[in-house]
């Protein structure tokens, strides 16, 4: 019987440890900055923008947080200033970076 208990500990511990990482994870601060800027992109597809130079897609995607379009791997259009959320370091400390196509490629 004991043995049954502590297995069953160990299966509700496992389970709740692994309820808040997802948690934690799913909903962090870059998880969401990921997911609003995608959206974004998408958007802008959907309505037709061309996406290929490289632009900014939001100053504010979340709190603290600009989206930007560039190419994987980087293309000398991406580090025209013209193509940069103007936002990024001056309000914003972060950035998400997505493909022409929407793609994640990193967050910093």
């Amino acid at each position: 019987m004991k043995k049954v208990l502590g297995l069953v500990a160990i299966i509700v511990v496992t389970i709740v440890v692994a309820a808040i990482y997802y948690f934690y994870y799913y909903n962090s601060e870059v998880e969401q900055a990921k997911r609003e800027c995608i959206k974004a992109c998408q958007l802008a597809l959907q309505t037709g923008q061309n996406l290929s130079s490289g632009p900014c897609l939001s100053n504010s995607i979340i709190n603290n947080w600009v989206c930007d379009v560039a190419h994987e791997p980087r293309e000398p259009i991406d580090d025209l200033e013209e193509n940069q959320c103007p936002a990024y370091l001056k309000t914003a400390q972060h950035f998400i970076e997505v493909d022409p196509n929407c793609n994640f490629i990193r967050a910093f």
